[in-house]
């Protein structure tokens, strides 16, 4: 029955042409989709992914890392009195107001305040040291290359954060922030740039590099415990990446619209494959009557249906895969925010392959017309 499955695919290949596409199109719409939603939410942690720090210490609750509040900057001794960490420097966070001599208005921009020496925590990942280097110029500042043009600035030109001029030293990659234009900054202008007076330079995070990796959640627990040097909290740098993104993703309410979208697509997969498959099994109505007056019973017919939904399920799966590789390569090219993961490209193939099953349920109704008495009229 297998065998015969196939060749009924393969010699009625017109008539599953256009279920396989159903399948595929709403199978890389959900894949796409899907890496949209890990980038674009992902990147409200570019702070902490895109850093070398192994433990983030903030204000007590704070549930993403744009919403940090000042903590007392003695915290650092306590931290450097642990034996498991190795280095700790502040981090600094405003959001601030950016004045371009382009005609672009005013532009929300998240100052990062950071270590330029080489050997930085913060954004070891997305500035090489030649780059951090020249932060250490006064009111140097370094912006993504995907949003240079919005700012409406170039490389070498000045602008204005928050009433203070700043000059563009240079761009990077993988700076891109979730709501906003990150702007990265030394420690000594970040301080110029903060217009709070309350807040008297203090960081709005410390961040650390144990000796041990392998050890954060331990060391964590332990510094978490000791509030001798005033509040705050201490998170390992997975648990606040993703703390931060799941605050995007859920509080925000912005998922649930995603989640909504992601019930449609499969929706309208599942209508149009149920209806080509239910339509190509009722064109071959009267083969399958024949079977059945041959001895094929109606059971080994309905798995006859089923194979025919796996592969037209496996099919359109495989042209999904390569067709969404294509343009996820073209996506990265020009930085668009996709991130794609195993267990989010495992969930789109069971939600394909689950599209198929359900199409196939629905194919299997047909068959009580495949009657033997059918081929007498």
């Amino acid at each position: 029955m297998v065998a015969l499955a196939r060749k009924t695919l393969v010699h009625e290949w017109r008539r599953f042409l256009p279920a396989i596409l159903a399948v595929g199109f709403a199978g890389l719409l959900q894949l796409l989709q899907a890496a949209l939603v890990l980038g674009i939410f992902g990147s409200a942690s570019v702070y902490i992914t895109g850093s070398a720090a192994d433990l983030w210490i903030g204000f007590p609750g704070t549930q993403s890392v744009n919403l940090g509040r000042p903590i007392d900057p003695n915290i650092e001794d306590r931290l450097l009195m642990d034996p498991a960490v190795s280095q700790v420097e502040p981090f600094i966070w405003l959001d601030a107001d950016w004045r371009g001599h382009a005609d672009t208005g005013g532009v929300s921009v998240f100052v990062s305040g950071i270590d330029p020496h080489a050997d930085g925590l913060m954004f070891a990942h997305a500035l090489p040291p030649a780059l951090r280097a020249r932060l250490e110029e006064p009111d140097a500042v370094i912006v993504d290359r995907a949003d240079i043009d919005k700012l409406g600035v170039a490389v070498g030109g000045t602008a204005a954060i928050n009433g203070h001029t700043v000059r563009v030293v240079g761009v990077s990659s993988g700076l891109r922030a979730l709501g906003g234009v990150n702007v990265v900054s030394s420690l000594a202008t970040a301080r110029q740039l903060d217009t709070d007076p309350g807040d008297s330079g203090q960081p709005t995070y410390l961040v650390a590099r144990l000796r041990d990796p392998a050890q954060a959640d331990a060391v964590a627990r332990r510094l978490d415990g000791d509030r001798s040097f005033g509040p705050y909290e201490v998170w390992t740098a997975h648990a606040f990446a993703r703390r931060s993104a799941l605050y995007w993703m859920l509080d925000t309410g912005a998922g649930a619209g995603v989640l909504f979208l992601a019930g449609v697509v499969f929706l309208v997969g599942a209508v149009i494959t149920s209806q080509t498959l239910v339509a190509a099994v009722a064109g071959s109505v009267r083969e399958y009557a024949m079977l059945n007056a041959l001895g094929v019973g109606v059971g080994a017919l309905r798995w006859v249906v089923l194979e025919q939904a796996f592969w037209v399920g496996a099919l359109g799966l495989l042209g999904a895969t390569l067709l969404g590789g294509a343009l996820l390569g073209v996506a990265h090219g020009q930085d668009v925010p996709v991130v794609l993961n195993a267990p989010a490209t495992l969930a789109c193939v069971v939600l394909a392959m689950g599209l198929a099953a359900v199409s196939g349920l629905a194919a299997i109704r047909s068959l009580r017309h495949a009657d033997p008495a059918s081929l007498l009229r």
